[in-house]
């Protein structure tokens, strides 16, 4: 009888531990998701909008990493690679009509974690301007694509990075409007304090390294501007001593997901 009795005793902890075990691989297995709380119906508080407006003025080192323009073919697989295997996640500022080209890729992103920011559906200045319907239309129609390539209903990012920036003097006073247009959808708006200025002309890999380290001099927190194109130079092979490069100064890397 007391054989009997260990040998329940053993298939019964068998037994929970299968349980336990099917149950953690369920969850590992799981894309990671965040997005159920970034649609149009969730409300940004106007005390994160002003946390995101005043973000590079604080001294806390931590650095956000922010890629824009993609995805595209060239560039966004070899920045995920390196990010996944880096493990730091940043924020994709990506471009309507490319999400539509390729939507695996922001799903991609997304499902590992990378926040999924929105600039605008053509990159084109004259049409994002043309009026304020174009604006909000090219705004709204982005949040739709990216909606469709991680399937969230009625996904909105509620953060937008103007093309060439708010900073920049094109465009001033259409700008100026554009803020207005975008709080009333419930958005704010995000340029940046750092990069390496891989979009401008072509630098080499040392180069590329150096302008990251003199934009990021004696700075708190970072809001880095990378590209993942790879239309002027070749991002992906720079990104990862500029990580090394960043976590030897101290910082620590978070997305946008960490300010909400």
């Amino acid at each position: 009888m007391k054989v009997i009795i260990l040998h329940k005793k053993i298939l019964f902890s068998v037994f929970l531990l299968c349980l336990l075990f099917s149950c953690l691989l369920f969850v590992c297995s799981k894309p990671f998701s965040f997005a159920f709380e970034l649609t149009t119906n969730s409300v940004v508080e106007e005390s994160l909008k002003e946390k995101i407006a005043t973000l590079t003025k604080t001294e806390e080192k931590v650095a956000y990493l922010t890629f824009d323009d993609g995805p595209t073919l060239k560039a966004t697989a070899k920045i995920l690679d390196i990010l996944k295997e880096e493990n730091v996640k940043s924020t994709f500022f990506v471009v309507g009509k490319h999400v539509q080209e390729h939507p695996e890729l922001v799903k991609r992103a997304y499902e590992e974690g990378h926040y999924i920011a929105n600039h605008g559906y053509h990159h084109n200045n004259k049409k994002l301007y043309q009026s304020p319907e174009s604006f909000i239309s090219e705004v709204k129609n982005t949040d739709i694509e990216i909606g469709k390539a991680i399937g969230i209903e009625n996904y909105c990012s509620h953060v937008f990075r103007f093309p060439n920036g708010y900073m920049s003097s094109n465009y001033k006073t259409k700008k100026k409007e554009a803020v207005k247009l975008l709080l009333d959808m419930n958005y704010t708006y995000v340029d940046w304090n750092c990069l390496n200025n891989d979009s401008i002309k072509k630098y080499s890999h040392s180069q590329l390294l150096n302008n990251l380290k003199k934009s990021s001099k004696n700075k708190g927190t970072l809001v880095v501007l990378m590209h993942d194109t790879s239309d002027v130079n070749d991002t992906p092979s720079i990104l990862k001593d500029s990580i090394y490069y960043l976590k030897e100064q101290g910082y620590e890397f978070k997305n946008f997901y960490d300010l909400f």
